[in-house]
């Protein structure tokens, strides 16, 4: 999952893009409204953590953007506005989810979790694709049973596509979840981790789409459906 992150104090935003890494998501980190909005325009994101004060304006203020983006990003406050009022107007104003500081990284992940749930309106994150069962929550995957370690890069590109299986994802898409903006890459990434997930969950799972990337193969069931 790739999240944009705006929030002007420095170390908040260092510790907040240091516990998501460790947590296979890669994150574009911006401490204002104006860069808040260019990343928007050139990246796709699949959350916002919104701080509300910032130099340039009201945090608030950026949800226009997010609301008319084609694929809009769900969005997470993150303010020491306590109030009930101004939860309130934070949510009536189009974010997800409210978040108040100073809170526990561990709770920020699993309201991203969460929130990432709901929208997908998914009963259960878990997938079964044939002898595959992805659990997107616990960050599990097992293959006939059996538990498959795999890398936070590994993590990165399964996610994308799990997240949306009946999707074909494109290499920018896939490549834009391995990397931020502010790191270069060579060419060939995409296709050594691709490999290596072929590897480790066999090769029938991960089809090559002609012309545009990658797609998860077979047709994926919600586990426990009928």
């Amino acid at each position: 999952m790739r999240v944009l992150l705006v929030e002007d104090d420095p170390a908040l935003s260092d510790a907040v893009c240091g516990y998501l890494h460790a947590k296979a998501y890669v994150v574009d980190a911006v401490p204002n409204l104006s860069q808040a909005r260019a990343a928007l325009k050139t990246t796709q994101y699949a959350a916002v953590l919104l701080d509300l004060h910032l130099p340039d304006g009201d945090g608030l203020s950026l949800l226009p953007n997010v609301r008319a983006l084609k694929d809009r990003p769900i969005v997470i406050v993150l303010t020491a506005r306590d109030q009930v009022s101004d939860r309130i107007t934070g949510l009536d104003a189009g974010a997800d989810d409210y978040l108040v500081k100073p809170y526990d990284p561990a709770e920020l992940m699993a309201r991203l979790r969460a929130v990432e749930r709901r929208r997908s309106a998914e009963a259960t994150p878990v997938l079964v694709l044939g002898d595959l069962q992805i659990d997107l929550s616990q960050e599990q995957v097992r293959r006939a049973g059996v538990p498959i370690p795999l890398t936070p890069k590994e993590w990165a590109l399964l996610r994308v596509m799990a997240n949306r299986p009946d999707r074909n994802h494109s290499r920018e898409r896939l490549q834009d979840a391995l990397y931020s903006f502010d790191n270069s890459t060579d060419s060939n990434t995409l296709e050594v981790f691709i490999s290596r997930l072929r590897r480790k969950l066999g090769r029938e799972h991960i089809e090559t789409v002609r012309g545009t990337g990658y797609r998860l193969a077979h047709s994926p069931t919600e586990s426990g459906a009928p």
